[in-house]
């Protein structure tokens, strides 16, 4: 027969500093029938008698006596135990995140976490740091760059400006220098986009709309990027999200599909699982992501 040693222990203590098996039980939160079986089972895998059940108290036998700090040891760190993993559960799971989650979307996920009794701490960094951090422990998971097709998160990109237009696309062919005859309009492209999937194809699609090479710049930080974009006729390749943000017009690119992929690289292999299944629709809605059609 098994014994559950800590819950025995946690009985015959109860009973020892109650004075009876009533009280006892009460104290550690049992029925006293479910005590006095404890102890019983406890008594036979001991090989001797602990309490003298021939008087109204639970009075201690010798043996009794000798096993009881034993008996105090065990339960103080099995308490001791419970403690420090319901601590260790509370541990904040510190993720590494883009810039483009806004405070707002952060919060609402971390909230959500919460209520899955997972705790999150951010760290906001570029692309190629996120994935370093991961791999240098400085943070237990990161969501990580990658290719729309081949990620959990996908977030459409368009081109964003000051100016409201006609149609329901960008095309860059519109942008070829001296069209307009006024000066040459640049796309620019944030920290968060500069990587291959992403930038290669904006270069691709700018060499065949017949751009110059200068009019496709890679931004230092995104504050800069819109910085140009305001009171110009400059674009900005981001989200339909960060458009809104920004107080920009947003539309799709004509003729080739953009998106930032995503997906959670982990030093744990139980964080990913957690982040990618458990939290899925609160980090699509902080990376402003949707169906990538085709590929996603």
């Amino acid at each position: 027969m098994v014994v559950d040693l800590i819950g025995s222990c946690r009985a015959f203590v109860s009973v020892s500093e109650a004075g009876s098996f009533t009280a006892g039980a009460a104290l550690a939160r049992i029925p006293q029938p479910v005590a006095s079986r404890r102890i019983a089972a406890l008594e036979r895998h001991l090989g001797e008698r602990l309490f003298d059940r021939s008087t109204r108290r639970a009075q201690l036998t010798p043996f009794g006596r000798d096993l009881l700090p034993s008996a105090q040891r065990l339960v103080r760190l099995a308490e001791a135990m419970e403690y420090d993993a319901q601590r260790a559960r509370r541990r904040p799971l510190r993720l590494a995140v883009p810039d483009t989650c806004t405070t707002r979307d952060l919060a609402e996920l971390e909230a959500e976490a919460r209520r899955l009794e997972v705790f999150l701490e951010f760290r906001v960094a570029g692309p190629a740091e996120r994935a370093e951090l991961v791999r240098t422990q400085e943070v237990r998971a990161a969501l990580v760059a990658v290719p729309p097709e081949d990620g959990g998160w996908a977030v459409p990109l368009g081109l964003a400006g000051e100016a409201e237009p006609d149609e329901d696309v960008r095309y860059l062919e519109t942008l070829r220098a001296g069209r307009s005859g006024g000066p040459r309009r640049r796309v620019w492209v944030q920290p968060e986009d500069d990587v291959p999937h992403v930038r290669d194809r904006v270069f691709r699609a700018r060499d065949a709309a017949g751009l110059l090479p200068a009019q496709v710049e890679l931004a230092a930080t995104l504050t800069t990027a819109a910085a140009s974009v305001f009171g110009s006729a400059d674009l900005l390749l981001c989200s339909a999200d960060q458009a809104r943000e920004l107080g920009l017009s947003w539309r799709p690119v004509g003729g080739v599909r953009l998106a930032r992929g995503y997906d959670v690289a982990a030093g744990f292999g139980d964080d990913v699982p957690r982040l990618r299944t458990r939290l899925q629709a609160g980090i699509a809605r902080c990376l402003g992501a949707a169906d990538w059609p085709g590929e996603h």
